[in-house]
């Protein structure tokens, strides 16, 4: 079993298909034969806020019709409370994010996600279990994000 670490462009992926989408579905929806899923899927809570945005955006801009919105945001919003493990934000992962900030060129949010991912892998190594995978579309918050030492992926890599 692997731990991965979603932001909110890899999350989307599993709602709205582009480039990325069924590596990402594959991921996250894997299971055994018990089905028990294969890997954790975590994310911060404001990747609840910013899905939600985006898949509204995607039906805004007519990517999407406005039932499949409603279809798509429910189907998250179930996953997120149900499937998905979501951390809360802390004054510990703020005050890490905003330093973020200043030491790559990160959109605040992205920063918060980069925070809470080493902050989670932090206690992840501290129980001895095995690292976390953060993956995001993002170029700049993957680069920061090995920067930080942990390992990146980008779903736009896999067919």
């Amino acid at each position: 079993m692997a731990i991965y670490y979603f932001d909110t462009s890899a999350l989307v992926k599993l709602y709205i298909t582009e480039k990325g989408t069924q590596w990402v579905d594959r991921v996250a929806r894997s299971h055994d034969e018990h089905g028990t899923p294969l890997h954790v899927i975590v994310f911060s809570r404001i990747g609840i806020v910013e899905t939600g945005a985006a898949i509204a955006r995607r039906a805004r801009t007519g990517d999407i019709s406005r039932e499949d919105q409603q279809i798509l945001y429910q189907d998250f919003m179930k996953a997120s409370a149900q499937s998905f493990t979501t951390v809360a934000l802390i004054d510990e992962v703020i005050m890490l994010a905003s330093g973020l900030t200043q030491q790559y060129v990160l959109h605040g949010y992205d920063a918060v996600h980069l925070a809470t991912a080493l902050a989670y892998n932090k206690q992840l190594v501290f129980a001895r279990q095995p690292a976390l995978i953060f993956v995001s579309a993002d170029t700049a918050l993957l680069q920061a994000a090995a920067a930080e030492g942990l390992t990146a992926d980008n779903p736009n890599n896999h067919p």
